[in-house]
């Protein structure tokens, strides 16, 4: 028997809440995504289950669990709002202004300097766009927390996530003068590792390896940090209070280098350097806000104080990103 129509309601909009309340996993969250409120996301689920006279969740206290028959709508739901954002992407064409919100997470110490310049001229050339500036060093929930976005440094291994390489950071040894003691400072890996030292545990805790640019020769030492962080500002920061020597982001010590607060150490050696990927989830749509800001990033991030573009070697592994039919890369 067909099911009455519901006057005045957006079946489109119903399924959106449905999928939110699904992949959040409760009403309360659903509602902090949608900007809205709790009470207004529990009756567009009790519209949708009217709508279609089934019932689609099965809620206790403490645990919400899909009915069969909300299994099934779930699916039908992400494929059918996925079919009508490309529908209206393509009529609108890529001409349309990127709008709306987005939300994009970044790692502290990038999120705080480097990247707000590029931020600052994209809102400028997209005044219609806004954006919500996370600042988490670990890995995001995209669908929980309704993240487009994340700049990544570090290797991304996740096959679901579409990466793309955009930068380099080289990363050097640095310490505060008269680390080492008397005399001039150290110009060989060697004799780095009797110095006192510091760990950015993200990276490197126990052991370091340093590489020669030009012979390529690796050296690999054990060290015990005095302090061991995964901030790069507090490594930074102990190493200017002569607490050890440490490798750090080229970039993070740019201005303490040319004013003398610290040394770069062994100059013809350093670490290996970290990507950096802009990375989001498949899609078969994707918005054209976030088709602007991957542009951005990957027209400014290799120009950025201490960054590099990358390595052709580097890009061929790098990112799962496809091209074409309205795709974000």
């Amino acid at each position: 028997m067909e099911q009455p129509a519901l006057p005045g309601i957006d079946r489109l909009e119903l399924l959106q809440t449905f999928i939110r309340i699904v992949e959040s996993g409760s009403l309360s969250a659903a509602a902090r995504l949608l900007g809205t409120t709790q009470p207004t996301v529990s009756r567009r689920l009790q519209m949708l289950e009217q709508s279609l006279g089934l019932r689609l969740l099965q809620r206790s206290t403490h645990a919400m669990k899909l009915t069969e028959a909300g299994e099934r709508c779930f699916e039908h739901a992400k494929t059918l709002l996925e079919t009508w954002q490309a529908i209206e992407a393509d009529l609108r064409d890529d001409k349309d202004a990127p709008r709306g919100t987005l939300r994009v997470v970044v790692p502290h110490a990038f999120g705080q300097e480097q990247l707000i310049a590029p931020l600052a001229g994209f809102l400028e050339r997209h005044p219609e766009v806004s954006v919500e500036w996370l600042l988490h060093d670990r890995q995001p929930d995209f669908i929980a927390d309704g993240i487009d976005c994340a700049v990544r440094v570090g290797k991304v291994e996740d096959p679901s996530l579409v990466a793309i390489r955009l930068a380099e950071v080289p990363r050097i040894v640095i310490a505060a003068p008269g680390l080492w003691g008397d005399g001039e400072p150290p110009q060989n890996a060697q004799d780095l590792q009797h110095l006192p030292w510091l760990a950015l545990r993200t990276y490197y805790r126990a052991e370091v390896t340093l590489t020669h640019s030009t012979s390529g020769e690796q050296q690999r030492f054990p060290i015990q940090p005095r302090i061991a962080t995964d901030s790069l500002y507090a490594l930074r920061t102990a190493a200017l209070n002569r607490v050890g020597a440490g490798i750090v982001s080229a970039w993070v010590v740019a201005e303490d280098l040319a004013a003398g607060r610290l040394v770069h150490l062994a100059p013809e050696w350093s670490a290996a350097p970290l990507p950096v990927y802009l990375v989001y989830p498949q899609a078969r749509f994707y918005p054209a806000r976030l088709r602007a800001f991957v542009e951005t990033m990957r027209a400014h991030m290799p120009q950025l104080t201490g960054m590099r573009a990358p390595s052709r070697e580097s890009l061929a592994p790098a990112a799962s990103s496809v091209r074409g039919r309205k795709r974000a890369s």
